[in-house]
């Protein structure tokens, strides 16, 4: 965890619970600016449920620089409220690539992470690829509702890579193994360290 302010566009809620806690996830995202005294929104909770993990994320109204007492603070907080939730982390997400996809008008019933540390001394070059040739790409295809890139400040792999979809069936299908298959997305996939990737099912939002 970083112990300086960083800029901040999101915060990331990770945690594990039984799938019959998705009500009381959504609940806490959508009280989760209040709790933090934050100008901001839920965008997005999401769970998957062989690993029982939930991943919910907040917008903030802008970019702000925020220490991590702040995350930490909310943790605690959470933990008092919701019980239920296990290992729960909250991070510091910095938005470094953002675009909406070939299916953008549609409604999101996956989301598809991507997690990963680079390689010491390959981040310059991963970086390039990813939001010049392969995000782009993968936003291009039919399915694709949404691609963004994070940088997770705190609870990492540094890199966070998602993608909201129409099904699941988007990551086999020819336009998506195209993007996937350049020559070099084969010079940097070898690059990727600690790499975690998971489908997650969307869920709705409280209001």
């Amino acid at each position: 965890m970083s112990q300086t302010p960083q800029a901040t566009d999101a915060l990331l809620v990770q945690a594990h619970a039984p799938a019959g806690h998705a009500a009381d996830f959504s609940a806490m995202l959508a009280q989760l600016p209040a709790t933090a005294g934050l100008a901001a929104k839920p965008a997005r909770a999401a769970f998957n449920k062989a690993q029982g993990i939930f991943y919910g994320y907040l917008f903030l109204d802008q970019r702000t620089a925020l220490g991590p007492s702040a995350a930490q603070a909310l943790e605690s907080s959470l933990h008092k409220h919701w019980p239920g939730l296990q290992d729960l982390n909250i991070s510091r997400l910095e938005r470094v690539f953002d675009t909406p996809g070939a299916s953008a008008s549609a409604t999101p019933v996956f989301h598809y992470v991507v997690e990963m540390d680079p390689e010491a001394g390959w981040m310059p070059e991963l970086s390039a690829w990813y939001d010049t040739e392969h995000m782009p790409g993968l936003a291009k295809v039919t399915g694709c509702i949404r691609a963004s890139r994070f940088l997770n400040h705190d609870h990492g792999p540094l890199s966070l890579a998602c993608y909201d979809l129409v099904s699941e069936e988007t990551l086999g299908s020819p336009p998506w193994l195209a993007v996937r298959g350049t020559e070099w997305s084969s010079r940097m996939r070898p690059r990727f360290t600690n790499t975690r990737r998971t489908m997650f099912e969307v869920l709705p939002l409280s209001r």
